[in-house]
């Protein structure tokens, strides 16, 4: 079977340095490998995204020089992940669930971020007489106790429990949607996708998402994580600190000068330079690239490189 990877950003704000540098870093993977490359917009959360950022993230990372051979809108795939709900139902995994975040955050064992693990509170209640599709409460699905070992190319140990680390997880919210873990797989099967190249602070949930993964079927991929951005306070650059967006960089920043920054900060390059993807793309692998989280700051006009994280 032919290669193929997926970069999926979230659309619930402007591109910013980390989703850029994710972005660089998948790609190079993928073109370096002769793989094919997906662009997934996951714009499902109903509240927080919106079309005009996922207009923007598209035109960003074209800006920046990253080409796709598939773009996809997460929405558009909503019969899929309800085939995946049905798939589940008719297994028995799937239950109602009536507990609200404050009663599992104040009767919490095992917090896990900002989560809690779920103690299985509501496994014996069945679903309504219409099915999964008539239930107003969130759904969750029954996962095994077991240990899961990912398949991880950057030496990171994922083996986890995923049952004994997180409990039963959310597969469909309160307001419909479907929730991330389960749209994430069945996404990814559905394009084929056989690597996952992401950042390390999404590492955690990789059993998770590979147990799902198992009740429904599912080819694994093999997945390899990489470096942060992180603010100074050490927080990982992303949209809910108020990262500055594309449109900021791009007012002081030509798309050769940005990726440099990005190549020099990853460690692809020792000294700061305009340069493109393609270019960098002859000299790429992975042993170059570095393990250490790097901290930046925003300095109008620039983007500074304070150094790696502690």
């Amino acid at each position: 079977m032919a290669e193929a990877s997926r970069f999926a950003p979230s659309t619930t704000g402007p591109a910013h340095p980390g989703t850029l540098l994710a972005g660089l870093l998948c790609w190079l993977d993928a073109r370096s490998r002769g793989a094919r490359l997906v662009l997934r917009l996951e714009d499902l959360d109903p509240e927080r995204s919106r079309p005009a950022w996922s207009a923007g993230m598209r035109d960003a990372l074209a800006w920046l020089g990253l080409d796709f051979d598939r773009v996809e809108e997460q929405h558009a795939a909503a019969e899929h992940h309800a085939d995946a709900l049905s798939r589940l139902a008719a297994a028995g995994r799937l239950y109602p669930c009536q507990c609200s975040r404050s009663e599992l955050r104040a009767r919490a064992e095992t917090p896990w971020g900002d989560s809690a693990r779920y103690p299985g509170t509501c496994r014996g209640r069945p679903l309504p007489p219409g099915g999964w599709r008539a239930s107003a409460e969130p759904l969750r699905v029954r996962l095994d106790p077991g240990e899961i070992a990912p398949r991880e190319e950057s030496g990171l140990d994922l083996r986890q429990d995923p049952e004994r680390v997180f409990g039963d997880p959310v597969v469909r919210r309160r307001d419909g949607a479907p929730a991330y873990h389960l749209a994430s797989v069945v996404d990814d099967a559905r394009a084929g996708v056989t690597r996952v190249v992401r950042g390390r602070d999404l590492a955690a949930s990789t059993a998770l998402q590979l147990a799902l993964r198992r009740l429904l079927g599912l080819a694994e991929p093999v997945h390899r994580h990489h470096l942060l951005l992180l603010e100074e306070r050490g927080e990982k650059l992303a949209k809910l600190h108020g990262a500055v967006g594309a449109d900021a960089l791009r007012a002081h920043y030509g798309p050769r000068e940005l990726c440099g920054f990005l190549a020099r900060a990853a460690g692809l390059e020792e000294r700061e330079r305009p340069v493109s993807p393609a270019e960098l793309l002859p000299g790429f692998s992975w042993e170059r690239v570095a393990r250490e989280d790097r901290v930046v700051r925003w300095a109008p006009p620039r983007l500074l490189l304070i150094g790696s994280a502690p």
